[in-house]
């Protein structure tokens, strides 16, 4: 019998695929449709303690081939307490998928604060977002700052008992992915997903000669099928490193297809999570994906995930 079951931060996942923070899961009536679908896990917006607006519209855009997306919303969200409200309200009526909670501090100090929240909320795991920290001037950006991290773990990996994890961009330097990866262990995180957006980006259109975007002079984060080939690198980079822990990887960036879905198995994701595919073709794409991943699965002869997580060939 096939079962594409997973296990993400201790919690059990009744499959592999699910929504990634971001697109199209700010309210109530965005939630549903999510909880409704073949997503195994419903994940929150992003949000920070007081509500926002985000930047000036548009802000997020697609792009021609291959499929990608270019964004700089501003983290537009609710504020905590409306999806403390929101985890409550959409457990009594979704009560056998994950709710996933997802925070984003907009200084050191609010990690904490947002943490300690959701550890009191009906959500069942916390994902915290790193990649949303503002970059102060003159140094780097959170989730670059080794020092940063370690301190925001130290406030928050202490705060309940529910899983907490971070979503991370993507990184370039192996030597500082091992850094991290030890720093992970060290404070107990549940999971990692890999990778946000990747940054700086700028997409043209060359018939009207101007930016798709219009927050940062057009500036943004790419998502889509662009990010994929960078997100797979982080994520067998981190899966080899935390393949002995409890650390769970949960794969993200450019997830379109059934094939993309096993590409990230076989670099030893735990899960995936989809996000411009999910913004473009709404959540009808979880039950798309679910059965071209199932069909692959069935053609190489796999029953279930542990068959080819993380045992990609080498040449």
């Amino acid at each position: 019998m096939r079962t594409f079951d997973t296990n993400i931060g201790g919690l059990h996942f009744s499959g592999y695929i699910y929504n990634a923070a971001g697109p199209k899961d700010a309210t109530y009536e965005e939630l549903v449709p999510i909880a409704a679908s073949a997503s195994v896990a419903i994940t929150m917006k992003s949000c920070t303690l007081e509500a926002r607006d985000g930047n000036p519209e548009p802000r997020y855009a697609f792009t021609a081939e291959p499929y990608g997306s270019i964004s700089a919303s501003g983290l537009p969200n609710l504020g905590y307490k409306a999806y403390i409200e929101l985890a409550a309200r959409i457990k009594r009526e979704f009560p056998n998928k994950p709710v996933v909670a997802s925070v984003a501090g907009l200084a050191l100090d609010e990690f904490a604060i947002l943490v300690e929240a959701f550890q009191h909320s009906q959500s069942d795991m916390i994902e915290v977002n790193l990649h949303s920290c503002p970059k102060e001037k003159g140094k780097q950006q959170l989730a670059h700052d080794v020092e940063g991290i370690e301190k925001v773990l130290t406030a928050i990996m202490k705060l309940g008992k529910k899983p907490v994890g971070v979503k991370l961009p993507m990184y370039s330097d192996i030597d500082h992915i091992e850094t991290l990866a030890t720093l992970f262990k060290k404070h107990g995180v549940a999971f990692i997903s890999t990778v946000s957006s990747v940054s700086p980006a700028l997409v043209i259109d060359a018939e009207t000669e101007t930016a798709l975007i219009k927050p940062k002079a057009g500036i943004g984060g790419m998502g889509g099928s662009y990010v994929k080939p960078f997100a797979l690198a982080n994520v067998r980079a981190f899966a080899q490193l935390l393949q002995d822990t409890s650390v769970s990887v949960v794969g993200v960036g450019g997830v379109r297809t059934g094939k993309d879905v096993f590409d990230f198995l076989l670099a030893g994701a735990d899960a995936v999570q989809i996000g411009t595919t999910f913004y473009e073709e709404g959540p009808q794409c979880f039950q798309r994906v679910a059965v071209e991943f199932a069909s692959i699965m069935e053609h190489k002869g796999y029953n279930c995930i542990s068959d080819a997580k993380g045992k990609l060939k080498l040449l």
